[in-house]
């Protein structure tokens, strides 16, 4: 499984780097990209990133 940040979506606050800074972070233009694939022991603070972007910019594929 991995992540995917859609840039139209993302306003950049930071919910997700703030809470899997190991799978996302701030790209060049400040808005968040997925820097990791999911794992087995990230794979429940992703879904909460997923669930909690209030834009649903994340996805899970």
């Amino acid at each position: 499984m991995s992540a995917y940040v859609d840039q139209d979506l993302c306003i950049s606050c930071g919910f997700c780097v703030g809470n899997a800074p190991e799978v996302f972070q701030f790209d060049d233009t400040g808005k968040a990209e997925a820097i990791a694939e999911t794992t087995e022991e990230n794979k429940d603070v992703v879904h909460e990133c997923a669930d909690g972007c209030p834009v649903d910019a994340i996805k899970e594929e």
